[in-house]
């Protein structure tokens, strides 16, 4: 792969330090370097590869810089406003913030799922949602196999989607201080309210799921209903994801399908008590799966248990995949 330059955008926040570790563990070619964040942040210091950057604030000269690709994580109305300013830049912009998701022109990519989709950018990609995108690694062989008809989700999302202050509000729950961030205590404690509530009754995390759901897999049809809960775990979301398919199917072939499938790791073997933790799946790259059963209750069903590390694969890690393309397909 040739060295590009990378820039990555709220290098400071949990995201971005976690771009930062995902970037050299992977060994990404990176030939210039920059960090970006708030005036707060700006003078810092940050380590990467070996040597000490500076972090500097992110303006509209930002981008004026030699950049090739540049990794945000800085929340919507910063993405709304710098990835145009890249983008006229000739800068190619994954973008984590939840933005650009939706927008018919902007692709929406998960490697192991829609890679090609990269080719038709215009300047700037958006990383989708950290819940989405363990659930469509899972999904998209089987819907190319069986074609899905109905998905049902129940996610168990850590604190660390939040960010910090999610973080904080368990840590210090636990050890009986009030929270400040949650409507209520996250601290031994379910909260069936991710992000705001809208006016069909479903919060904005949920809507996410769905709409994203049928982007990335290239299927408006699929009917998708989706339940969001926050539960007092730090790290990886969990999801409980009920699938009805047109075409009947071999649980073992379905099962093999899965295990031969990029970015998914299969662990099934409840005589063993072997099913896919929150714990073991923390700090890993791939998507868990685990408890894959028929569901009896319809002709063409299955249940399966889906787990990853939200703030890797759900967020950095993705975003890095989608930089390692960018350089495959010389689009950069």
């Amino acid at each position: 792969m040739k060295k590009v330059n990378v820039a990555v955008v709220g290098a400071t926040g949990m995201v971005g330090n976690t771009f930062l570790k995902v970037l050299e563990e992977r060994n990404f070619p990176i030939d210039k370097f920059y960090v970006f964040a708030s005036a707060k942040s700006a003078g810092s210091e940050i380590e990467f590869n070996g040597k000490k950057y500076i972090v500097e604030e992110l303006n509209e000269q930002s981008f004026d810089k030699d950049i090739d690709i540049a990794l945000f994580s800085a929340g919507g109305d910063i993405s709304l406003k710098y990835a145009p300013i890249a983008a006229s830049k000739g800068v190619t912009v994954v973008d984590n913030s939840s933005a650009w998701r939706m927008k018919a022109d902007v692709p929406l990519v998960v490697p192991e799922v829609n890679p090609n989709d990269v080719e038709w950018n215009k300047g700037i990609i958006a990383n989708p949602n950290c819940s989405t995108i363990q659930a469509v690694v899972a999904l998209k062989p089987l819907h190319d196999k069986y074609k899905i008809k109905r998905i049902v989700y129940s996610t168990y999302q850590a604190v660390s989607g939040s960010g910090v202050k999610g973080v904080t509000d368990l840590e210090e729950g636990l050890k009986g201080n009030p929270h400040k961030f949650y409507a209520h205590p996250i601290a031994n404690n379910c909260l069936p309210h991710i992000d705001v509530f809208t006016e069909n009754g479903y919060t904005k995390e949920e809507m996410k799921m769905i709409e994203e759901t049928k982007k990335i897999i290239g299927d408006q049809n699929l009917k998708i209903t989706a339940t969001t809960v926050r539960v007092p775990v730090f790290n990886s979301h969990s999801e409980s994801v009920n699938v009805e398919f047109y075409n009947d199917f071999d649980l073992h072939e379905l099962r093999e399908l899965l295990k031969n499938s990029p970015g998914i790791v299969i662990q099934d073997d409840v005589a063993h008590n072997v099913y896919p933790l929150a714990i073991d799946a923390a700090g890993k790259d791939e998507v868990f799966i685990g408890r894959i059963r028929r569901d009896d209750s319809i002709d063409y069903g299955i249940n399966m248990w889906v787990v990853s590390d939200n703030i890797r694969k759900g967020a950095a890690t993705n975003a890095v995949q989608i930089a390692e393309l960018l350089v495959e397909k010389q689009l950069v």
